[in-house]
């Protein structure tokens, strides 16, 4: 069951990381408005949470933000790599290019495995 749903966020983990940065932006922004100015005109159980809902949103922001970038960087690392015509580099990355694909959806793992697969390499 557990690597059922990994799997599943493994392939969607662009989409599932924009939203969860644009969730933790609309939190920060409904709380600080609501704490300091009420512009919204938000309920008194908005303003009595707004602290909480400014840490909750917070940390939802860095976590969409930090699995988007390290989703993209995982990303145009592979695909900088995959580009080469020479073997010996492809080689001299293998470890470090197959350490990477495991955090990558399947679609990259292929790429990397028909490249692989070019060059003969096991």
């Amino acid at each position: 069951m557990a690597g059922r749903i990994s799997n599943f966020l493994r392939e969607h983990v662009l989409i599932f990381s924009i939203i969860l940065t644009i969730i933790g932006i609309i939190l920060l922004f409904i709380s600080s408005t609501g704490m300091s100015f009420n512009i919204l005109n938000l309920s008194d159980v908005f303003i009595k949470w707004g602290l909480y809902l400014l840490i909750v949103g917070f940390i939802v922001f860095v976590t969409g933000v930090y699995y988007l970038y390290s989703f993209l960087k995982n990303r145009k690392f592979l695909l900088d790599e995959i580009k080469t015509n020479k073997r010996s580099e492809l080689i001299k990355k293998h470890a470090e290019l197959k350490n990477t694909t495991r955090h990558l959806p399947s679609k990259y793992q292929k790429m990397l495995k028909d490249k692989e697969e070019e060059f003969n390499i096991k």
